[in-house]
């Protein structure tokens, strides 16, 4: 018996499609790469409004790259990360390479974007913890991201899905 999933997932590919329709009763929608037609966008945008959309891509640059884009142009959308050594292979990574097991552990984490929202912690709060311009930054962020489920973003991309989910100066010490 498969878990069905209400909202509608935006993946990379036919294989991540595949993937995930094997573990659970899903639709899907493929980007088929960085270039996304304006089709698939509205296509997005639709199913938004009707189910809800998970963005679910590729812990690389191409799939930070589509999450950004679709994040942009489509407002509300829950998004997943799964870590980048939990879908590798010896020479590629990608969603379709994750476990079941992985993979529902990383549905289980999903969050949403939110525009405009009030800062939780500012840009020097979040340098007083170290996270950026210090010799062990990328380790702490890396920390972070691994305990939060947020991929392994840079310095500024860290600090927004910091904010989003409204942490503040003290809940990322306590992580730390």
């Amino acid at each position: 018996m498969y878990v069905k999933i209400k909202e509608v997932i935006v993946v990379e590919g036919k294989n991540d499609t595949n993937v995930l329709k094997s573990y659970f009763e899903c639709d899907t929608i493929e980007t088929y790469g960085m270039n996304i037609p304006d089709s698939v966008i509205q296509q997005i945008k639709m199913a938004q409004k009707s189910r809800g959309v998970i963005i679910f891509t590729d812990p690389d640059y191409p799939g930070e790259y589509i999450r950004r884009t679709i994040n942009q142009a489509v407002s509300g959308c829950k998004n997943v990360y799964i870590d980048k050594k939990k879908a590798r292979t010896e020479k590629k990574v990608g969603v379709e390479h994750a476990t079941k097991e992985d993979i529902i552990e990383a549905l289980a984490h999903t969050f949403t974007y939110v525009e405009n929202q009030e800062e939780s912690i500012s840009w020097e709060e979040y340098l007083s913890l170290g996270l950026n311009g210090e010799v062990d930054s990328a380790e702490k962020r890396k920390k972070l991201g691994e305990l939060l489920h947020l991929g392994k973003p840079n310095a500024k991309t860290l600090y927004k899905r910091l904010n989003m989910l409204s942490l503040t100066k003290d809940d990322i010490a306590q992580l730390l």
